[in-house]
């Protein structure tokens, strides 16, 4: 995710970081060189072009900007709604920490909580199609079952396990095993939730369709300004194709929030702060300390 101060004029037509300018350099770059041949067939064969109206283009682009709102607003509700569900993962970390100051054995609650933090560390793997085995081992005491179908939700389950056995034990009373399991199905309900968006994409023609008429608008668009407005056409088709591709690239990022692109939420940084409150609870020190931006990137 990119953190930084509001940029100046100058920043803003020459930043890179987190713009999607590389990315869609070369097709910007393809349409304006179309353009320019297009513009040179005009300036050669006028009669060619007699017959060409913009007035199509105006209605079509047009309509392939309101179309590509509704894509991009859809693909940024799913990355806000990734970060609120990793925002209320940390709240029922805090909450779990909270809940078991009761606990008077401190090994049984230094298990618990450590465990919890391997279930953070195997969601964000398991959202990132990463080995959540390696990502869970260094917080469990017991190694974990490979064959299982999710290793995440194992972790959960053991969590249960535990707060049942100290229930059964009686160091918590079965209000308090209430709240801690409280506390787990919400837990569950954040992994349901993370993979929800992780699983389900935005629907295949939606996103097809709306690729292939940004190609053709763009390539086509040189045609219907080439009369009209000579040379200038490929400053043009340079700017509207950059809109176009880059709008579209945008949808592309947000649609999977979890991943590693610049734009992408900083699950690593979550995953420092969880440990830090994990592991202060604890009363371990000193700290890792806090992940800062690199280049104004906090990944």
């Amino acid at each position: 995710m990119i953190v930084r101060p509001k940029p100046n004029l100058i920043g803003i037509l020459f930043s890179l970081k987190g713009s999607i300018a590389k990315r869609i350099a070369l097709r910007s770059i393809l349409v304006t060189l179309l353009a320019s041949v297009i513009v040179l067939v005009e300036t050669l064969h006028p009669a060619y072009f007699s017959k060409v109206n913009a007035t199509p283009f105006t209605l079509l682009g047009l309509s392939l900007s309101i179309f590509m709102s509704f894509r991009n607003n859809a693909c940024y509700d799913r990355w806000w709604e990734g970060r609120k569900q990793l925002g209320q993962l940390i709240i029922e970390v805090r909450s779990l920490i909270r809940e078991t100051l009761i606990i008077q054995y401190s090994p049984q609650r230094d298990s618990l909580l450590r465990e919890l933090c391997g279930f953070a560390h195997s969601l964000i793997a398991r959202l990132r199609l990463e080995d959540e085995v390696s990502a869970g081992q260094p917080w469990v005491s017991e190694p974990l079952d490979r064959s299982h179908p999710n290793i995440t939700d194992n972790l959960l389950q053991s969590l249960g396990r535990r707060c049942s056995a100290l229930a059964e034990q009686g160091l918590i009373s079965e209000w308090r095993y209430t709240q801690l399991e409280t506390r787990l199905v919400s837990l569950s309900q954040v992994q349901a939730s993370c993979e929800r968006i992780k699983s389900t994409p935005l629907p295949f023609p939606y996103t097809l369709l709306l690729h292939r008429t940004i190609y053709l608008f763009c390539i086509l668009l040189p045609f219907a300004m080439a009369e009209p407005l000579g040379w200038l056409t490929p400053i043009f088709t340079a700017i509207v194709s950059y809109t176009f591709f880059g709008l579209d690239e945008i949808g592309d990022d947000l649609e999977d929030p979890f991943g590693f692109d610049e734009n992408d939420l900083p699950c690593n940084a979550i995953l420092r702060t969880l440990e830090r409150e994990v592991l202060a609870a604890l009363g371990q020190s000193p700290l890792p300390p806090p992940l800062e931006p690199v280049e104004y990137v906090l990944t």
